[in-house]
Order: structure tokens, then sequence, then C-alpha cells
């Protein structure tokens, strides 16, 4: 079965799979993934699978799973509230120094990444070697605290996780801050992280309440990772308690480093300027109530964006390529979604396997980055092509900006 803009994987057992993957390649894997969740008895109507999707765990990176009565926890993963943020700035590209190298340094500075003692959450923000002021992690951490203290009453074990430790940091991986021009030539500021260490610490006990509660079922499962909560059971409702906590931390988390980030800049640039000309600030990891086809469901979004009509989002390219600020147009059959970025293409094994430094040098010209062994994982090859992306989905938003990186901090 064919539409103008997708196509529909027929699961047997299932319900359908619409796919915005026209032009761009997918693992056999993924189409196997898809067809699990699909199978899922409380799958509402159709799946959507959006052009960047991949393999993942249980279920794949780039889907979107409606359900009824139902959630599974380890579709919206371990990174929960993982998502993006930008804000465009009145600096233009002629007001940038020549070398870049001090503008990376400060936000590296200011903005807590890697594995850095303080990442990794020993006590004191007064220690190591950062710049971040203590003002606006403490102010949304106040915000924080007192749900997150319910919580805690009834899951004791989240309390002793980095919780006020990592917020307002960025963490690993394909976690990133970069520095951008637009279209025009004007600057923006963006960043990608989510709910760290408390959000990987929720969504990993849930997911193993989950597989206990079905522990007689786990079986009949295509996947163990499927295992679910039901609506109407204590841990169903537990679990969206946390997790709705979880994706306001990352929300918040990305607001107090874009403080940082902002405040680095304004070291390094003296000329005045203005932050927030235009924002955005997104989830695509997570997982939420809303209302499609007549009925009101649970969307997660594994790797996926709200895409409702009018409502702005963001789509990151690699290191080495184009992001776009998008606009969403309201598909139904999507379920107001879109892609989360490019994809990858292959493993971080992979990558490493397959790619040198120098591969990353090249691949990396024109923008202030580590270009060294440690982020080879992250070379633009390993991804899909982000322009093959747009035009799978462009039934599903419209690009208002494109912006191209020229400092890329990672994690």
């Amino acid at each position: 079965m064919k539409s103008e803009h997708y196509d529909v994987l027929n699961v047997d057992g299932g319900r359908p799979v619409k796919m915005w993957t026209r032009g761009v390649p997918v693992e056999e894997g993924a189409r196997q993934q898809l067809a699990n969740t699909a199978r899922m008895p409380f799958i509402y109507k159709h799946m959507a699978a959006m052009p960047d999707v991949h393999l993942g765990k249980g279920s794949t990176i780039g889907s979107v799973i409606p359900t009824l009565g139902a959630v599974i926890p380890a579709a919206v993963g371990v990174d929960i509230g993982c998502g993006m943020m930008a804000a465009k700035t009145t600096l233009s590209a002629n007001d940038l120094p020549d070398n870049l190298g001090p503008l990376r340094s400060a936000i590296e500075r200011s903005v807590p990444h890697g594995m850095s003692p303080k990442t990794r959450g020993f006590k004191g923000r007064d220690k190591g070697s950062w710049d971040t002021p203590p003002q606006a992690v403490d102010h949304a951490w106040m915000v924080l605290k007192d749900e997150f203290d319910v919580i805690c009453q009834k899951t004791p074990k989240l309390k002793n996780t980095n919780n006020y430790k990592h917020l307002g940091t960025l963490g690993t991986g394909n976690h990133f801050i970069e520095i951008c021009l637009d279209e025009q030539g004007f600057v923006w500021f963006m960043l990608h992280s989510g709910s760290r260490g408390v959000g990987n610490a929720i969504g990993s006990h849930f997911i193993e309440v989950a597989k206990q509660d079905m522990r007689t079922q786990l079986a009949n499962l295509p996947d163990q990772d499927l295992a679910y909560l039901k609506e109407g059971t204590q841990h169903y409702e537990d679990y969206v308690e946390a997790v709705g906590w979880a994706q306001k931390f990352a929300r918040m988390n990305r607001e107090v480093m874009m403080q940082n980030l902002i405040a680095a800049v304004r070291t390094v640039i003296r000329k005045p300027f203005e932050t927030h000309v235009e924002e955005v600030n997104c989830h695509h990891n997570y997982v939420q109530k809303e209302h499609h086809f007549g009925k009101d469901v649970l969307v997660t979004r594994k790797g996926a964006v709200s895409a409702r009509e009018g409502e702005l989002g963001i789509i990151p390219g690699s290191m080495g390529a184009r992001s776009y600020i998008v606009r969403g147009k309201g598909n139904p059959e999507s379920f107001h979604s879109c892609s989360h970025g490019a994809g990858r293409t292959m493993s971080r094994t992979e990558a490493k396997r397959r790619y040198s430094v120098d591969d990353q040098v090249r691949a990396t010209e024109g923008v202030e980055c580590r270009k060294d062994a440690g982020v080879i994982d992250e070379i633009p090859m390993a991804y899909k092509d982000i322009d093959a992306v747009m035009e799978a989905q462009s039934d599903l938003v419209e690009v208002v900006h494109t912006l191209k990186q020229i400092v890329c901090v990672k994690g």
C-alpha cells in the first residue's frame, strides 16, 4: 500500500506501520523491530516511522507509538526528555572573532560535559574547573525538588541518583552544544541533552518493573524490552508521574545550559547582543497524552518530534551537516510528528572501526570542534543524509531556518 508520501509496512497479527522513508535506507533489523512493536495489542490505529528510523533497544529510534491502556517504558527509553533547544541572537557572522577557539574554550569551561568529575556527581559546585554560576541551577532545582521528593517517597532508590548534581550538564555521546549561522548570517545557539543520570535511573527502574510485572508473560512477547505497564495499576501511575517529572527536568536542564552558554559567549564577544529573538525547546524522547483520531491516547515519540500545525521544532544534522528549524504541518497520519535528526547508519563501534582521525578532520572542515579519536563515533558519515531525510518528510514539516554550525562542543 502506498500514499503520496509514505509507504505502509503491513504486519501479520499487528497494526500497520506508516513509513516516511522514501529515498532513505532502512536496515532490516529496524523493520523487524517496528513489526514487533506493531504486534502489541494496545497499539492504536497504526504506528509511524520517521525517515531517521534505525535500530534501538526494544523499539526503533525514529518511531511514533500510540497506545491505549498501556505504556512501554523501554520504548520511551532511559534518556527521558532528551531533546533540543535553539535560540536566535542579534549577532551576525561579522560579529564573531576570526579565531573561534577561545569561544569554544569558554563554552567548555561554562557547561559541564563529558565524563568530568563534576558531571559524575562529586559534591559541591565550587570544585572543578567550571565557570558555571550556581544561581540558575539552584533556581531550577527549587522548581523541581518538591515533586521529586514525592516521587522518591514511592521509589526511594531514585533519591541516591545524580539529580541536582546533573542539572545544567550536557552529558556524553551525541549530546552537543553548537554555535550556528542561519541563511541570513544570524548567529544561533543550539544544544542537545536530556534528563541525565536521574532520567536514566527512572527509565531503567521502570523497565525492570515492567519485566517483573510480566514475568509469567515475557515469553509471549516478541522482545522482552516490549514489557509494558497496564493503565490502572500503581506501577503505571508511578511511571507516568516519574516520567513526566523527568521530562520537566530535561527541559529545565537545557534552559540552564542555554543561560550559561550565553554568559560564556558574552565573555568573548563584548558587543552587546540580545538572545531568544526566536526560541525552540522540544523533546524527542518522551511520552505524553494527546488526542488523535477521536481518542485520548498516550503517544511515545522515541526519537521523534511533535509537529502540530504551526509548532516549531529542531531537526539537527551531524557535526558536519546542516540543521533545520522547522514548522509542523500537523499531519494526522504521523500523529503530528517528524524526525528528530538524521539518524545513524552504523553503530558507534563500526564508525570507529571504519574511520580515522584524518577522516574526522576532513569531514568537519570549517567547524571549530574536537577532531580526535574520542569523537570518531560521531563522524558525519555515520549518519544518514540529512537532505534525503528532509525530503522524505516534506509533508510533515516546512523549513523555517537552515543552520550551519561553526562551533561544536561534544559531550
